[in-house]
């Protein structure tokens, strides 16, 4: 007999929709607690679950799980260089961009964190991307390169030697695919962020 759980398939839910799947059940939070207890449900942070993969068999997108978390959010930086195949390292952390407050979140699925940034810059560069079977939103390989600069400390690229260096030895970044960057999202990125003589920078070697 399939589970009503299955219905929810890999996407983050609150306690809320859960107990409406019980509608003859008294006590909403003592069924999502026993769903929890049992391993049907995981935890993400309270109020929110997840169905466990080992329950429905299907795989959890860390990519929608920190779109979910805390938003309004996207995924980036490290993380999202790492799932376009632009860094040859793998990334434990999932970094995302937010326009609340900077926080960081632990749960069984993984470790989530997430930095401010202001208003204007946030819609810059974002784009919805699909994977086990759910869409996110995510930043272009772009915007992931710029929210990394403009939020690593001590990153400051004043020379187009210096660019290079951070882009081939600090990042390990795909170079050929570096070359096909739209200089448009770096130019407004530029215009309505953080550290622009770096991103000017980054334009320039672009550009060369």
């Amino acid at each position: 007999m399939k589970d009503v759980l299955d219905i929810l398939g890999n996407v983050p839910v609150t306690k809320e929709t859960i107990a409406s799947l019980y509608p003859d059940v008294s006590g909403s939070n003592q069924k999502v607690a026993s769903l929890e207890h049992s391993g049907k449900l995981l935890r993400l942070k309270r109020g929110l679950y997840i169905v466990n993969p080992a329950w429905n068999g299907k795989r959890i997108s860390n990519e929608l799980v920190a779109n979910h978390l805390y938003s309004p959010s996207y995924v980036s930086m490290h993380t999202a260089l790492r799932w376009y195949g632009l860094i040859p390292e793998l990334v434990y952390l999932v970094q995302s961009m937010t326009l609340k407050h900077s926080r960081v979140f632990e749960n069984s699925i993984g470790r989530f964190s997430y930095i401010g940034v202001g208003r204007d810059y946030f819609p810059i560069g974002l784009r919805q991307e699909e994977a086990e079977g759910t869409s996110f939103i995510i930043a272009s390989p772009e915007k992931a390169l710029c929210d990394l600069i403009c939020y690593t400390p001590g990153v400051n690229l004043r020379y187009q030697k210096e660019a290079q260096a951070f882009l081939e030895e600090d990042l390990r970044l795909d170079m050929d695919a570096f070359c096909q960057f739209n200089a448009k999202i770096l130019h407004q990125c530029a215009e309505a962020g953080k550290k622009t003589q770096s991103i000017e920078t980054i334009i320039k070697l672009l550009e060369r």
